[in-house]
């Protein structure tokens, strides 16, 4: 568990609430989309089609962030003691926004979807890689998705998220950066965002076809 938690941060992939939106209403895709990053290389090709799509459409979805210039223009904004951390932090504080300005994307209220994701989740943990069996648990005790709302809910995750560091990222003090640019990082994030949702639909209809 605590490996895989490494494994995450290494490889810039925290923002759990995006992909689970962006995923819509194919449970199948959720999924995918879900446990996209325990499944390596080719492996994903032993999946049912639409899980295989939630799975590409996760590495993707990363890929277009990875490299879109408003993210780097909120990555500079960023003190420069997190190094190459700064990319999980990023997709830690842009779920915040989506999920304090969840309304405006959503007309489920963002603890009923998360209360049904949870559920649906939880229904097919049994097929999940080991690593999100373990991670599952943790998602719904803690009620992430819910608590990415408020900026209390966002310092416990970055807390949480240092000490499986050992102290090494100091993701911690990134809350001192969020107030700091409050404004400016939820302007990137609504800008940035409203790409993705294009990007994800046009990406989700090609790798159903294939």
């Amino acid at each position: 568990m605590a490996d895989f938690f490494v494994s995450l941060l290494q490889n810039k992939s925290m923002n759990f609430l995006a992909h689970l939106y962006l995923s819509k209403n194919n449970k199948n895709i959720l999924i995918g989309n879900f446990i996209s990053d325990a499944i390596k290389g080719k492996d994903y090709k032993k999946y049912p089609h639409e899980i295989k799509v939630g799975i590409l459409l996760h590495r993707e979805i990363d890929t277009f962030t990875d490299t879109h210039p408003i993210v780097k223009k909120s990555m500079r904004r960023l003190n420069k003691r997190y190094r190459h951390y700064n990319g999980v932090i990023i997709d830690i504080l842009y779920d915040h926004y989506l999920a304090k300005n969840w309304s405006n994307y959503s007309e489920i209220p963002l603890e009923l979807y998360a209360e049904n994701v949870y559920s649906f989740l939880n229904e097919n943990i049994a097929t999940f890689p080991e690593e999100l069996q373990h991670l599952l648990p943790n998602m719904i005790q803690y009620n992430w998705l819910v608590n990415y709302a408020s900026i209390e809910g966002i310092d416990r995750v970055l807390k949480g998220m240092n000490k499986r560091t050992k102290g090494i990222s100091k993701m911690d003090l990134a809350t001192e950066d969020l107030k700091l640019h409050y404004l400016e990082f939820e302007a990137d994030f609504t800008a940035y965002f409203k790409e993705l949702m294009d990007f994800t639909t046009e990406k989700t209809t090609y790798l159903l076809t294939k």
